[in-house]
């Protein structure tokens, strides 16, 4: 075989492509004990859960300052289950992803994603969800006087303004929470990046 042909034969072989972040997390995350792969895989859908509660007690409340009785089923199911998704995969996004992808290696980043995501996507975003689908039937059914076009902000706001307090105890709640978890989660995280670099040390 000519050098000409042995070069071309080792240019055509394509070298092994090396593991990503996330393959070797994958790869290792079956060896942790299995309390931690389930709080890992459904710890969020608790906080998920948490956001869909918070979600019906503020179509509730909306319901009950707005006199609205009708479409009860038809406006609880929509704020419950958008927040769930919503705060699934916020949370995902925010912190279970880069931990698995190594692109979050920092405690307190972890913490105060976890918390922001509790408290903002899993608190008051379902109270901002659930305002203008119970001001729209009010307004459909005229329980309750509508303000007119400039003042709409301000009702709004004011409207708002008691939910929010009575709300205030689950937007503490949902970042405690999400702060827990967070930090469970990159305990976890550190634990896997321990396993895999005790794999490559054996391989080695």
């Amino acid at each position: 075989m000519s050098e000409d042909d042995d070069g071309s034969t080792r240019r055509g072989v394509a070298a092994p492509r090396a593991p990503t972040t996330i393959e070797v997390m994958s790869q290792t995350f079956p060896r942790l004990p299995d309390v931690e792969q389930k709080l890992f895989n459904y710890g969020p859908l608790y906080l998920a859960g948490n956001a869909a509660f918070a979600g019906l007690i503020a179509n509730s409340l909306y319901r009950r300052l707005l006199n609205v009785s009708h479409a009860r089923v038809a406006t609880s199911l929509p704020m419950a289950v958008i927040p769930f998704i919503t705060t699934a995969a916020f949370y995902s996004a925010a912190v279970s992803l880069p931990l698995l992808s190594g692109t979050l290696d920092c405690p307190s980043c972890a913490l105060i994603r976890g918390a922001l995501v509790g408290a903002v996507v899993g608190g008051v975003y379902p109270v901002l969800l659930a305002l203008p689908v119970n001001v729209g039937l009010a307004a459909r059914c005229n329980s309750a006087p509508m303000p007119d076009k400039g003042n709409a902000l301000r009702f709004a706001v004011d409207l708002s303004r008691p939910v929010l307090r009575k709300m205030r105890p689950v937007f503490v709640l949902q970042a405690l929470f999400g702060t827990y978890l967070s930090s469970r989660h990159f305990d976890t995280y550190k634990k896997l990046v321990e396993l895999a670099s005790f794999s490559e040390e054996i391989s080695d």
